[in-house]
């Protein structure tokens, strides 16, 4: 291949999560679980997908404790969402994922895996543009109360975040790197072997992963969300500028407006590629066939899925 897609997003996906966690981000918590049942695909892929609708209602009502009004207005819209999915997206999802697999016996670069790391967060970015009226609408539904729910399952986050990423003894720190770094290999791959995961280990250490500079910027955009969603809830905004404030929001998501960050972020995308293109180098002929196998069957499922939703 010159790189398997699902290679290049399970690695990337290794990152701690330092986008800011809310209800307004109704529909990103909606194209998170439809991407996690493509990455995670399997004979129960078809089944994953038609439940996601119902799973990422309870992750945003966990966050906000939605009353009966916001419930109805979350579940039209997500319910809305996962059929435009359905219908516009999953062919070219498979497609995807088909050319993939017709280079995923070859070895692979860095540069190659940032290309289709790109493509992918372009279909990212157009999903949750898709959701961005509803996200608005939601938002402008908000009571006090829940901005406290939310101000306070931030706290708890963060919390899991330390507990994950802080560890106070650095070797354990590094051992958990690695666990995650090879479960999430070997969704594609199968099991890796004990020189594999030494080596994974080694590129990890060169990484510029620095988990206190990701959970400050966590921080920040939790911060910047919260006044957003206090903004909007005030019932002081037309729904044109809310609406345009959502959009701009989102844009602060993809791209911290912090430059540092910014700096730092575009090392960290590079490095994670180049991790990426040397797992899949060092994987065996035999994994590499494991590999096209599942991502023949995560397409086959997909183009099911995608005829489900035109029947």
């Amino acid at each position: 291949m010159r790189v398997p897609l699902p290679a290049a997003m399970i690695t990337m996906s290794s990152l701690p999560p330092s986008v800011a966690i809310s209800a307004v981000q109704l529909f990103r918590a909606a194209i998170i679980a439809a991407l996690l049942v493509v990455l995670g695909g399997c004979s129960m892929l078809r089944l994953g997908y038609s439940q996601a609708d119902a799973l990422a209602f309870r992750w945003i009502d966990g966050y906000v404790d939605l009353d009966d009004a916001q419930s109805l207005k979350v579940r039209e819209g997500l319910h809305a969402w996962f059929a435009w999915h359905r219908r516009t997206q999953l062919d070219a999802y498979a497609d995807l994922l088909l050319r993939v697999d017709a280079e995923v016996r070859n070895d692979t670069t860095g540069d190659r895996i940032c290309g289709w790391w790109s493509e992918a967060r372009d279909r990212f970015d157009v999903a949750l543009g898709q959701a961005a009226p509803v996200v608005a609408d939601v938002a402008m539904m908000l009571k006090p109360a829940q901005l406290e729910n939310v101000q306070r399952r931030y706290a708890k986050s963060n919390q899991e975040f330390r507990d994950e990423y802080l560890q106070p003894d650095p070797q354990r720190r590094a051992r958990e790197a690695v666990k995650r770094t090879a479960a999430r290999a070997e969704t594609l791959y199968d099991d890796l072997d004990e020189t594999q995961r030494a080596q994974i280990a080694r590129w990890l250490r060169e990484s510029p992963f620095d988990a206190r500079v990701a959970f400050e910027e966590r921080q920040h955009r939790q911060q910047d969300t919260l006044q957003l969603l206090r903004h909007l809830s005030g019932g002081q905004v037309d729904a044109d500028a809310a609406l345009a404030e959502v959009r701009a929001w989102a844009s602060r998501i993809d791209r911290s407006p912090r430059e540092p960050y910014r700096r730092y972020a575009e090392r960290l995308v590079q490095a994670n590629c180049r991790l990426a293109a040397d797992i899949h180098n060092a994987t065996r002929p035999a994994q590499r066939e494991e590999a096209s196998k599942r991502l023949r069957g995560w397409a086959s499922e997909l183009r099911a899925i995608a005829a489900d939703g035109r029947g």
